[in-house]
């Protein structure tokens, strides 16, 4: 028989209801299913790392579905520039959660997010931003550490991507499209690191169906969402996110 991550069948439970959330909510804002589920799951497993590698296997599903379907509106020259910064700090992240405690690091980035999300929600009109070429990679290095660290890579490119004033579907499809590169590079490291063990990847498969079910309600949400409002939605998912940041690393949760 295999082994989970999951002892008891309260577990099992909580983390299902966890990652459907978690799933609907990633697949309806390109993001947000990393921060979500890891705060929220760090209150049943007392190891975080079980956490973190569990949840790689469950979003790639969905990272792949929405590449796949926005494939020809993906900025690809960009992603790229991007990856480039991502590379290596995925190795770097992955090193220091094997070895280090990233709490300062992650409880500073929940304070930045909390100041963008207020600065976003003032701002009637998001005027967009016409990034400099090099600022992608310095952008792509802190959302590979931060992938490496605790699967939480989003927000710098979130915040890249929102600044840009890409309409939702844009917005999702380049987002995923990094995902989905940043999810297999950790499957590489992790690996490496020793991080990716039976229990864990056990674990993911059973519950990829409820996965999948996540993300077909997420699309459903997604299409029926206007522009203004998912904008809106961005803004303060970023602030939800900064505070679980917190909680999460100055011991509230």
């Amino acid at each position: 028989m295999p082994e989970f991550v999951f002892t008891s069948w309260w577990q099992f439970a909580a983390t299902s209801a966890v990652v459907l959330v978690a799933q609907i909510i990633y697949v309806v804002f390109g993001f947000g299913s990393g921060l979500i589920a890891v705060g929220a799951l760090a209150l049943v497993y007392p190891e975080i790392r079980d956490v973190v590698v569990l949840l790689l296997l469950v979003n790639l599903p969905a990272e792949l579905g929405v590449t796949i379907g926005a494939w020809r509106a993906i900025r690809w020259r960009e992603a790229g520039a991007l990856l480039i910064g991502i590379l290596p700090g995925v190795t770097v992240g992955a090193r220091v959660l094997k070895v280090g405690s990233p709490g300062l690091v992650l409880s500073a980035l929940g304070v930045f997010l909390l100041l963008v999300s207020a600065l976003f929600l003032s701002l009637r009109n998001h005027a967009a931003i016409r990034w400099p070429r090099w600022a992608a990679l310095p952008v792509g290095l802190l959302a590979g550490a931060l992938t490496g660290l605790f699967g939480t890579g989003g927000p710098p490119v979130i915040v890249y991507h929102h600044l840009s004033g890409l309409p939702k579907h844009l917005f999702r499809g380049n987002l995923m499209a990094l995902f989905a590169a940043m999810t297999i590079l950790r499957v590489v490291n992790y690996t490496a690191q020793g991080l990716l063990t039976a229990p864990r990847l056990w674990s993911g498969l059973v519950l990829l169906p409820v996965a999948l079910a996540g993300a077909w309600f997420g699309q459903r949400i997604h299409l029926e969402l206007s522009e203004a409002l998912f904008r809106r939605l961005v803004s303060i998912l970023l602030g939800i996110l900064g505070l679980l940041l917190l909680a999460r690393n100055l011991d509230w949760l």
